[in-house]
């Protein structure tokens, strides 16, 4: 039995603010960031376990302390029993009463959970020999339902109906793999749409954006009425009438501000509003939705546990779910927002605005697609072409769509000379602006 012998954890931080890369209507300065550490082991096997949680600068050192903290859960814990059942070991991290408190299930300690527990995961699949997506959707009905932590969820999904919606995507399995290799995955990008980017970039890069096969662009809005429908209007004039276009507010707006915004947009077709209010308003959220129909609110990003995710498909906030792979604590977390989202019959498309997150949530729409819901239909993994050459397994995007993985892992191991040159406030790309 082989046992875990270092947690090693890193500040990654990113000048993105420099070219104002990710800025939006919330955030105008990001430095695209990650939290980041690695598992190591005594095995002999050259295996490791690399996790991330992302941010976009200021703070990550606080989530870097976070994950610190749980070295005492995992320094010397036999590898074997941590990875053979990973549902208990999700509750061993989530579950720790001192920690909890900080919580509970949400903010800092929460992320920081995620980041060890998909970690741990990539070890998992690396050990395995397959990518994570492959190693989710080879495993039993019994043993995915067995990853999930119900409590908070059964008024809403019971461990019961879980395991029905997994043997009801059991036949057919296999014929989904191969139409996932042979068809990938869709996407969409929202490389066209950061709010500092002038009306020529916008315009260039959404024609771009078409040309590379991409059937629906997202742009930041929420920071000027006039501004957002002169861009809006710039954008559909530049990629046509069948192209989708989506909009996303960050947060920016108050429930009746996000209603009367929303119909100056409404005339150019958006395919859905994002985040258009605090991500915590589950009723704002309901109340917007009801308001702006029939186009639909997509949120996710932001919404801090597989509890809130539950209350807003119970209350109708969201008609688009978007989960993330780096904001709720980990895999099994979002396994069980999944499984939320096909009992309510509510379509996923993820979240991937962020350093590592392309490369992380694409295993989880794909094995969704394998063992969950069983469809692609109308729904589409976001991409955003930035900082993917920092990892060693980069994602395959062409054609509009996401390539499934083939190596081992969980796609969140970053180069090493990323880790060494991009380490805050010492490596050689920070002691340069200094």
């Amino acid at each position: 039995m082989s046992i875990i012998t270092a947690l090693e954890t890193f500040d990654i931080r990113f000048p993105t603010s420099r070219d104002l890369d990710g800025s939006d209507a919330m955030n105008p300065d990001p430095d695209y960031s990650a939290a980041y550490l690695i598992i190591r082991t005594d095995a002999g096997d050259g295996h490791e376990g690399h996790g991330f949680v992302f941010t976009i600068g200021r703070g990550n050192e606080v989530e870097t302390a976070a994950i610190d903290a749980l070295r005492g859960h995992i320094l010397g814990a036999g590898v074997e029993a941590l990875l053979d059942d990973m549902g208990a070991t999700w509750k061993l991290l989530a579950h720790d009463s001192q920690l909890r408190w900080l919580g509970p299930e949400k903010g800092v300690m929460h992320m920081a959970i995620g980041a060890v527990v998909n970690a741990l995961w990539d070890l998992k699949a690396k050990r395995a020999g397959l990518p994570l997506w492959e190693l989710l959707a080879g495993m039993a009905p019994e043993e995915i339902v067995a990853l999930v932590d119900f409590r908070y969820l059964t008024d809403a999904l019971t461990p019961e109906e879980a395991l029905a919606i997994l043997r009801a995507a059991e036949p057919g399995r296999e014929q989904r793999k191969v139409a996932l290799r042979a068809e990938g995955y869709p996407a969409y990008t929202t490389t066209p749409g950061w709010l500092g980017y002038s009306d020529g970039k916008l315009t260039r890069l959404a024609k771009e954006a078409v040309a590379d096969g991409f059937e629906q662009i997202k742009l930041k809005v929420g920071a000027s009425l006039e501004d957002d429908i002169r861009r809006v209007r710039a954008a559909r004039a530049a990629v046509g009438p069948d192209i989708r276009i989506a909009v996303d507010a960050n947060q920016r707006w108050d429930v009746q501000e996000a209603i009367e915004w929303m119909a100056h947009l409404a005339p150019f077709d958006i395919a859905w509003i994002e985040e258009p209010t605090s991500p915590d308003d589950i009723l704002g959220h309901a109340a917007i939705a009801r308001a702006v129909a029939p186009i639909p609110v997509a949120t996710g990003e932001h919404v801090q546990n597989r509890v809130v995710f539950k209350q807003m498909l119970q209350a109708g906030s969201l008609q688009v779910l978007q989960i993330d792979a780096a904001r709720v604590a980990g895999v099994n977390e979002n396994i069980a927002i999944l499984l939320l989202a096909a009992k309510f019959g509510v379509r996923v498309c993820p979240h991937a605005g962020g350093v590592g997150l392309c490369e992380a949530v694409q295993h989880l729409s794909m094995f969704d697609f394998v063992a969950v819901s069983g469809t692609k239909e109308d729904r589409t993994i976001e991409f955003v072409d930035h900082l993917h050459e920092h990892f060693t397994t980069p994602v395959e995007v062409h054609g509009g769509a996401y390539w499934p993985p083939s190596n081992p892992g969980a796609g969140n191991e970053m180069l090493r000379e990323t880790l060494a040159a991009y380490s805050f406030p010492d490596g050689p790309v920070w002691k340069e602006t200094q």
